[in-house]
């Protein structure tokens, strides 16, 4: 199976997830779900796959989110899922999939546990903080 990236490029950390990937040799699938949409039971089986719900995978900030009245606690799922069909952007990023799970890659060296391979060093994380150091060794 192939490492598969549902990815947005205006993120950082689904740019950083991305790189990681590439960086330990795989060469992922790459879904720009922005582009793509969601269909109902693809977000149903990544959602269970990586032990989400729907509230747990909001994107809460730059996103209709609040205008839409999401964030409100007594919103049920399925008001959260219609809502994410009609504007992907509500999901959260990166999600990858890979032979070894799936997840939701935030922080993005969530995804250095869904790779067979660490990349070489020295890596770090969108916000300067050390991901693999010099050796290839994970840091933190």
């Amino acid at each position: 199976m192939t490492v598969v990236v549902h990815h947005n490029p205006d993120c950082g950390t689904s740019r950083n997830v991305l790189a990681i990937i590439e960086a330990s040799g795989d060469v992922p699938v790459v879904i720009d779900y922005l582009k793509t949409g969601w269909t109902r039971p693809q977000l149903l089986a990544l959602f269970a796959a990586a032990n989400l719900t729907p509230r747990t995978a909001l994107r809460t900030t730059k996103s209709p989110a609040e205008e839409l009245g999401l964030l409100d606690p007594s919103v049920d799922d399925e008001t959260m899922l219609t809502a994410m069909l009609e504007h992907p952007v509500l999901v959260n990023r990166p999600i990858v999939c890979s032979p070894k799970g799936v997840r939701l890659c935030r922080p993005s060296e969530t995804v250095l546990d869904l790779l067979d391979r660490l990349p070489s060093g020295p890596m770090v994380k969108e916000d300067g903080t050390p991901l693999i150091d010099t050796e290839g060794n994970r840091v933190g």
